[in-house]
């Protein structure tokens, strides 16, 4: 009986049963096609784009180091379109948080017409790109709606897409496009925070000023860093409205790193395109960084 129960205490230590092996081939079988997926699809294709960067060209291969990171640096069209995409996200981004978790405050009160309300912010989530972009184009044409109204109250025409106005076009778009799912994330989020905590946050004569700092905010740390990375991701994807409005050299401050890629892609100039893209990937794993830690230090007591 001793010997038994010795043998089996030695068998849960190293887990070593036929169970426990059973189950891990099994569950080692489900991830493996996904683990499959990633290496082909995500970690070959960003080694390969390290390669090129690194080499003169393709065909010879020649180590060169840092020369085309130098190179790239050095282009202005790649500074404009640094500049431009940094200006917008530093904009869009913040925007978009701070919007779309107004609008969850106040759909979370009473407030009449409450569905109506968030239908209208919802809706751009189910129109296409191409009709957005044909929307703001009928808006923000010369001849457009906009100056238009501009117009009816004497005002001068402007043209939006071919001017100093065009970045605050493409910010007004970002933010109608993408405040629905995150208004939806921070309602969801709100929802979630312990009521008896704010009940006894009332009761001690909090206001509400206090009970949305230290309380509501702490409780969303994590919704907060979501929905400003996947914001920050959308910000960079915004070449494809700016794309279909103006081709691939739209107005310069409308010039983002997306346009420099693509057309140096065109160009087939491998080399210069993987330089800039692993410069870009760089800076976007050191603002998440940032971000994490931000969360990390203002939620820890949360979640502890």
């Amino acid at each position: 009986m001793h010997f038994y129960m010795k043998r089996k205490e030695r068998k849960k230590k190293t887990g070593s049963s036929p169970r426990t092996r059973r189950g891990k081939l099994v569950s080692a079988g489900y991830l493996l096609p996904s683990a499959v997926g990633v290496l082909l699809f995500f970690v070959l294709p960003f080694m390969i784009v390290i390669y090129y960067s690194v080499v003169d060209n393709p065909i010879s291969g020649q180590f060169v180091f840092l020369d085309n990171f130098i190179m790239v640096f050095n282009n202005s069209a790649f500074r404009q379109a640094a500049v431009n995409t940094l200006t917008f996200s530093a904009v869009a981004v913040p925007l978009a948080v701070v919007l779309s978790l107004f609008l969850a405050m106040m759909l979370e009160s009473k407030i009449p017409f409450k569905s109506q309300f968030r239908t209208f912010f919802l809706s751009p989530m189910m129109v296409p790109i191409a009709s957005v972009v044909l929307i703001w184009q009928v808006l923000f044409h010369y001849n457009g709606m906009m100056n238009e109204v501009m117009g009816f109250f004497g005002a001068d025409k402007v043209d939006w897409l071919n001017s100093s106005y065009a970045q605050v076009v493409i910010v007004v778009l970002f933010l109608w496009k993408n405040l629905g799912y995150n208004m939806i994330l921070f309602m969801a989020a709100l929802s979630s925070i312990p009521k008896d905590i704010i009940e006894v946050a009332v009761l001690e004569s909090a206001k509400p000023n206090q009970i949305f700092m230290h309380i509501k905010l702490r409780y969303m740390s994590s919704t907060i860093l979501f929905v400003t990375i996947m914001s920050l991701i959308n910000s960079f994807k915004v070449f494809r409205e700016i794309y279909l409005l103006k081709g691939e050299y739209p107005y310069p401050t409308m010039y983002m790193l997306q346009h420099f890629m693509n057309n140096t892609f065109g160009r087939l100039d491998y080399q210069k395109m993987s330089a800039a893209a692993i410069m870009m990937a760089v800076v976007m794993v050191i603002i998440i960084g940032i971000l994490f830690l931000t969360e990390n230090y203002f939620g820890k007591d949360v979640e502890g």
